[in-house]
């Protein structure tokens, strides 16, 4: 594979994202899904509403987002919906809970663990998608990024324990690790191909705890904010980020890196790549504050 453009900036605000994505050349056309993460109540680190409205507002978008398979107050259409307004999402956007009337099924050609993604029927309704992921660390992942946020994120309730449980959803959380990361690169192969070409996403690399959004009790961040990185390219998008925690000149990075490492969290990176959801090569390219 060739190297694919990353594209980086060390500013932190609505209008940088706006840059990063004009970037990229996107033009998502027609009806635009964004997906972001709407945070479990009671989790202080994902990023809020008024940080993302600018973005979402500029592409047009309607918020997409899906059930959970575990305890908290996301894992019901009810709960859901109850969060998106109580964190403000519905206030700046269209929202639109995706597996609301059941779920689909995309096959996967050429995967390495399922052969099969649930995904929320109400993805029919998008044309295009655009990926804005809050990177940090994982209880589980060991990080979550843009192929988290595209296999996980957009997996229906059940298809969320399907993926974990490396397509046992009875072996939800004690299915063999590595092919549980390996199931997420498998999904995430499905979303690049069911909207080849009409696809873009964000990285925001700040409030990163190793704690994921999901997490109603999370740890405080002890690394400090990196930037904000684009691609068309989730893989080489996730292999940046980690790339510039680890070459970071914080002292405390080594917090975030041993959950990273505890939980191999490389290998879905490694696995996607595999499979040729994209490449791990990538050119970065630093941008400075600038108005397309």
């Amino acid at each position: 594979m060739t190297k694919s453009k990353v594209y980086f900036t060390r500013e932190i605000t609505p209008h940088a994202m706006i840059n990063m994505y004009e970037a990229l050349h996107a033009n998502l056309q027609g009806n635009v899904a964004v997906k972001l993460h709407s945070g479990e109540v009671g989790n202080q680190n994902f990023l809020r509403p008024s940080f993302m409205k600018e973005m979402i507002e500029y592409v047009h978008g309607t918020i997409v987002e899906c059930n959970t398979a575990y305890e908290g107050k996301r894992n019901t259409t009810k709960a859901h919906w109850e969060t998106m307004k109580q964190h403000g999402w519905s206030d700046i956007a269209q929202v639109d809970i995706l597996d609301e009337d059941g779920d689909m099924v995309l096959p996967i050609q050429g995967g390495l663990r399922i052969k099969e993604n649930y995904v929320g029927t109400h993805m029919r309704k998008y044309d295009s998608m655009l990926v804005l992921s809050h990177f940090k660390g994982h209880p589980m992942g060991g990080f979550g990024g843009a192929l988290k946020n595209i296999s996980i994120g957009l997996a229906s309730s059940y298809g969320k324990a399907y993926i974990h449980g490396a397509g046992d959803p009875e072996k939800i959380w004690t299915a063999d690790h590595d092919a549980f990361l390996e199931s997420m690169a498998d999904a995430s192969k499905t979303i690049m191909e069911y909207y080849k070409g009409k696809i873009a996403f964000i990285n925001v690399m700040k409030n990163m705890s190793v704690d994921c959004d999901c997490c109603a009790i999370a740890e405080d961040p002890k690394v400090k904010d990196i930037g904000i990185l684009s691609s068309l390219d989730p893989v080489a998008l996730d292999q940046a980020c980690l790339d510039m925690v680890y070459q970071s000149d914080d002292p405390n990075k080594g917090h975030l890196i041993e959950r990273i490492e505890s939980r191999n969290g490389i290998h879905t990176v490694e696995a996607a790549h595999k499979i040729e959801v994209g490449s791990r090569e990538y050119e970065l390219i630093e941008l400075k504050t600038i108005n397309f």
